[in-house]
């Protein structure tokens, strides 16, 4: 089977030749219609993660959609949505022609509408912006919400995901204008762009029409600082991130005087039946086009290119590599 792989880690993977994979007990086969290229794979395959080393060469790719070829668990020829530990532990991903799966982390789509590329790019960026809001912060309809980093595939799926809970108002905060238009694009009543720190806790209050109930947060840092202190009463900021830095400082005047939770999440958390059911409601939101994630499409050889656009920061729109079919 055709394949992309990685032969050194730290480096961009090539496509090259692998033996087909194989079903296996406990395991289901796929063949994969599309998969997305995340900042995770870049990590995993880094080398220098808390996963470790990984063993090469091996195909990443930690997620993907496809139809099942063989399995002793899930009839064969339905489409499927399946998560690996590709690059975090050994044995190879969904950026393969065929894919060997836990049987566990396959998720059958069943009648859902939406398209294989567009379900591969919301994946687990949406079911980590499904499970802040709607379990960990319990969103309650009406909840002013702040989404930061916007323009990502979280912050994308987040807005989404935000109006379809009921949100009363959704405010995005963005670095750029093209990250803003992803924003808008997503649902969000207003976009802040660019804004600095020091004055993004009252620009988020103005946006929002009052204290902030809920901050959807992939980014902390500075940014995270700011949305804490505009939350209200209650409020709640749920970290999954730190791409705008690891450490963040808090008030706790702030955080007593107001009883605000700070929570953090992990898709590593999730059981795989928690993490079936936000994907499953996501992608019904998404056959209603609630909730999308903009993305590009390209073919397996142009995979380095995806993985080096994504190394650099520039993951959005998301990539995602079709595959052709048998």
């Amino acid at each position: 089977m055709r394949a992309a792989l990685v032969h050194r880690p730290g480096e961009a993977p090539a496509v090259g030749d692998r033996p087909d994979a194989v079903a296996a007990p406990g395991r289901t086969l796929v063949r994969t219609t599309a998969a997305p290229v995340v900042p995770l794979d870049v990590l995993a395959a880094s080398g220098t993660s808390y996963f470790g080393r990984p063993a090469t060469p091996y195909v990443p790719g930690v997620q993907g959609v496809g139809v099942v070829v063989d399995s002793q668990v899930h009839p064969a020829g339905i489409r499927v949505w399946c998560a690996t530990s590709a690059g975090m532990a050994p044995g190879d991903g969904a950026l393969a022609e065929l894919c060997s799966v836990a049987d566990a982390d396959v998720v059958p789509l069943g009648a859902v509408d939406v398209g294989d590329a567009a379900l591969a790019a919301l994946g687990l960026s949406a079911v980590a912006a499904w499970a802040c809001l709607a379990w960990r912060a319990g969103l309650a309809a009406g909840e002013r919400v702040a989404v930061l980093g916007g323009g990502g595939a979280v912050g994308q799926a987040g807005i989404g995901a935000a109006r379809v809970l009921g949100a009363g108002r959704v405010v995005a905060v963005c670095r750029g204008d093209a990250a803003a238009a992803r924003a808008r694009e997503a649902g969000a009543d207003e976009v802040l762009v660019g804004v600095p720190p020091a004055e993004l806790t009252d620009a988020l209050r103005d946006a929002a029409g009052g204290p902030v109930d809920v901050v959807l947060d992939p980014v902390f840092g500075e940014v995270a600082e700011a949305a804490c202190a505009a939350l209200g009463d209650h409020g709640r900021l749920v970290n999954l991130g730190g791409s705008a830095g690891d450490t963040a400082r808090l008030s706790s005047a702030a955080l007593r005087s107001r009883s605000i939770s700070v929570l953090g999440h992990t898709n590593n958390a999730l059981s795989p039946r928690q993490r079936a059911d936000a994907l499953l409601a996501v992608a019904d939101h998404a056959a209603a086009g609630r909730v999308a994630v903009a993305h590009r499409v390209v073919p397996l050889d142009d995979v380095g290119r995806a993985w080096g656009e994504t190394a650099a920061g520039r993951a959005a729109p998301r990539w995602v590599v079709g595959f052709a079919g048998p």
